[in-house]
């Protein structure tokens, strides 16, 4: 039987998740022989057991287990990838809006996926390749939905990779989002403290407010500026990550982004020439550069959305012209208790008549 063997982490995977570096290192290693190595202790870092959510450290050493004792079955050919069209490497470059040696800033567009899945064969991850240079293929630090569009952050390098992640995890990035809300919102701003979890029956592809299963999830919001009781523009900023967390507290607090029929169904939709286009767009994205400084960079608007501001009487200076939003209020049970009883009020305006829109 061969030895074990030691590799040294560089200074590119600084930061990384164990299982990542061996899905970046060692692709012919599947995650479950990983997850069997470290269960049985044969797998060490610095010398110690480790795990495969745990995180290495450049200088620290990899212990792994003889090859034999990988089952031939476990390896796995690589797919190769396709390379892109001319266009498709044009499509990406044109999306980039800010960039640095350490990061690029996109503004992806609304219905283009940022990674891949079922079915899914265009996205972002793999439009990524159009952007590699000699520092290498860049790595996507966070994710948007399909449909949202605005400012998104790429990591140039495995090591810019690990301190942007830091700082997602943190939370010291900040995000800030537009979304043109449906309803006549009630109140000027405040904070959303609504746990999320996966809605039973939708495959984990819904999230609803449950206070007993759910996970933390708080956002600020505040009103730009309103079209009657008919809409609102409204500033967002989530002080959590979870899964679709700004359209479902949205939805939840009575008022649905505008496009958004997944959670707002029929009530999302407004008539008059508005885009059925989901309208939400992150806006603004702020984080610490690995090399000091910041990275501050807003996104411009999609047409559809800049079209509805338009039609519905916004002025787009005025959300760039908000001071900056104030610090959030204490959490309380009275917040949960108001959007509760708005929940109630919109399965009561369901069961009625429903009044045309003007």
């Amino acid at each position: 039987m061969s030895d074990p063997r030691t590799f040294t982490v560089t200074d590119d995977d600084d930061g990384i998740r164990l299982d990542r570096w061996f899905k970046r290192h060692m692709p012919d290693v599947s995650f479950n022989i990983v997850s069997r190595w470290a269960r049985t202790g044969q797998l060490r870092v610095a010398g110690k057991r480790a795990a495969p959510g745990d995180r290495v450290e450049a200088g620290q050493e990899i212990r792994v287990p003889p090859v034999e004792v990988t089952p031939a079955r476990s390896a796995r050919r690589t797919p190769e990838r396709k390379a892109l069209t001319p266009e498709e490497e044009s499509y990406v470059r044109d999306m980039v809006i800010f960039e640095q040696p350490t990061a690029f800033v996109l503004n992806k567009p609304p219905g283009l996926a940022t990674q891949g899945g079922t079915k899914t064969t265009q996205h972002l991850d793999r439009l990524l390749d159009g952007l590699a240079d000699e520092r290498g293929r860049p790595k996507l630090v966070h994710r948007l939905d399909k449909d949202t569009s605005g400012a998104l952050l790429v990591a140039r390098t495995a090591r810019a990779a690990g301190h942007f992640a830091k700082g997602f995890s943190a939370r010291t990035a900040k995000k800030i989002y537009w979304a043109i809300v449906a309803g006549d919102v009630q109140g000027e701003d405040g904070t959303i403290d609504a746990p999320l979890a996966k809605q039973p029956g939708t495959g984990g592809e819904k999230m609803h407010v449950s206070e007993e299963h759910g996970l933390p999830a708080k956002t600020r919001w505040r009103v730009i500026d309103r079209a009657g009781n008919r809409a609102a523009w409204v500033e967002l900023q989530p002080l959590t990550g979870r899964t679709h967390q700004l359209r479902a507290h949205m939805a939840a607090m009575g008022n649905p982004i505008v496009g958004d029929a997944k959670y707002g169904g029929p009530e999302a939709f407004l008539t008059g020439g508005i885009s059925r286009k989901l309208h939400l767009h992150a806006r603004r994205l702020k984080v610490d550069a690995p090399e000091g400084g910041k990275i501050d960079v807003t996104a411009e608007l999609p047409p559809h959305f800049a079209e509805s501001l338009t039609t519905l009487g916004f002025q787009q200076a005025a959300g760039d012209d908000l001071p900056p939003i104030a610090a959030p209020p204490a959490p309380g049970k009275a917040a949960r208790a108001r959007m509760s009883s708005r929940r109630g009020e919109r399965r009561s305006r369901a069961t009625a008549p429903k009044a045309k829109r003007r």
